[in-house]
């Protein structure tokens, strides 16, 4: 059978047959024309040399020693990688040494799942010689070969079987995940940059929750994330309590109730209870309470924001959400408490930090994502946001203050702008020239 290839992918394809050299569309591209579906990046592989890839794509970029040249096409940077045969690993990552090969059989031996060693011909025509074709259509996440030798190679590849098949909806081959199990402390050899770009997939993918329940049947959960594995069996009981779940069951639904497609919002939902553990106490009437457990999980979050190596803004949303989590849901609050939210949470987060509470309510047993309360308190801070907001936002300025004090530039206008603003954020009301005008008077 021929598939129809799309005209970008012939257009390379021609140039490089042309040439008289082999190539062959691979990967992830390859999966979505099996499913009739638009393909969303392009990678081939080729008997060509880098340099003889460069020849033909003079506005080519190659500078990794695996054989990757990137070229600049209308649907993105195309990856054509050299048909390759690897030796020895030996920090379960990266190859000693890379050989050129000119066998597409070789090329294909190397990679780690069947569903990713398909191609396609020049002719649109499949080639598959582990079954990947037959394993897709029936949901099964197979390792290429001896699954054992597979991920011994390169331990990323644990993570990698696994957000496949959360992105996919399968089921793990049993072989192979017995080897992912059997291997799972080998993750602890992988640059945690390389880690988080893994779990950020499984957390945006389709299936966040049973890909992290598949890292913990592993192992795996327990060596990147221990902090979320500590909540298991964690629960809140008590005469005051009717918990369904433990906590670590709890952040699973929370993690697959929020409604976002932001992996840190995601990853605030699986770890914004990572404090409770350590803020476990019974009171006087038998109940489990876990006091200040925002304050703590706020500290976990900063460490687990490091331990990915985060940036400065990520470190902060995720930190926010995780910290700010158990904010107050009334419709009677003051101008003052929204906004004491709104600046806990930052203006930027608080979508994403409504999104969380939805997934905490739905993951803990509520039926209804949002209550009639929380309709009111997202009105009430919208009425706020419309309020005055900043010193900038006072009806007076510097140049009242000054003229009515008879007072020059200084620290001391500012030190009077911000009184009157500490006044207007209690009570906006006062937000009026004439009572403002009145107020910097009475400071004569």
């Amino acid at each position: 059978m021929e598939y129809k290839l799309p005209e970008e992918v012939k257009k390379i394809i021609t140039k490089f047959t042309g040439a008289g050299f082999q190539i062959y569309l691979v990967g992830r591209a390859v999966r979505e024309i099996l499913q009739n579906r638009e393909i969303s990046d392009m990678d081939f592989t080729t008997d060509a040399k880098p340099e003889e890839i460069l020849k033909l794509f003079p506005d080519g970029f190659y500078d990794n020693k695996f054989g990757t040249v990137g070229i600049p096409t209308a649907l993105g940077v195309a990856e054509i990688t050299t048909m390759r045969r690897e030796g020895i690993y030996k920090d379960f990552r990266h190859p000693v040494e890379v050989g050129w090969t000119n066998k597409l059989e070789e090329d294909l031996a190397r990679r780690d799942l069947t569903i990713d060693a398909m191609v396609l011909n020049s002719q649109g025509e499949l080639i598959d010689l582990y079954s990947g074709k037959k394993d897709l259509e029936q949901g099964i996440i197979k390792a290429v070969g001896k699954p054992q030798e597979r991920f011994a190679e390169d331990a990323l590849r644990l993570m990698r079987a696994i957000r496949m098949a959360a992105q996919y909806g399968a089921e793990i081959e049993p072989r192979t995940f017995s080897a992912i199990k059997e291997n799972a402390n080998l993750i602890s050899e992988v640059a945690f940059e390389r880690i988080s770009d893994e779990l950020f997939k499984i957390l945006v993918s389709a299936n966040p929750y049973m890909g992290i329940t598949k890292l913990r049947e592993a192992g795996i959960l327990a060596v990147i994330l221990p902090e979320v594995e500590k909540t298991f069996g964690v629960t809140q009981a008590g005469p005051k309590h009717a918990r369904i779940y433990n906590i670590g069951e709890h952040s699973l639904l929370t993690l697959k109730e929020t409604p976002s497609d932001d992996p840190l919002v995601k990853l605030s939902a699986l770890i914004h209870d990572v404090g409770k553990p350590a803020t476990t106490c019974t009171d006087e009437s038998g109940n489990v309470t876990f006091y200040n457990h925002d304050v703590v999980g706020g500290k976990l979050a900063l460490r687990i924001a490091q331990r990915f190596n985060l940036s400065k803004k990520q470190t902060n949303k995720l930190y926010r959400l995780v910290r700010w989590h158990l904010f107050t849901v009334s419709e009677d609050q003051t101008d003052a408490a929204i906004r004491r939210f709104i600046k806990n949470v930052g203006m930027e987060n608080i979508d994403d930090m409504l999104a969380l509470r939805i997934g905490d309510r739905l993951g803990g047993g509520t039926q209804r994502a949002v209550s009639w309360r929380m309709e009111k308190f997202q009105e009430r801070i919208k009425q706020v946001l419309q309020k005055p907001f900043t010193v900038a936002d006072l009806k007076v300025n510097g140049r009242d203050v000054m003229e009515i004090l008879y007072i020059p530039p200084g620290p001391k206008v500012g030190e009077i702008l911000n009184k009157l603003f500490k006044e207007v954020l209690e009570d906006s009301s006062k937000n009026s020239r004439e009572y403002l005008l009145e107020k910097i008077k009475s400071l004569k």
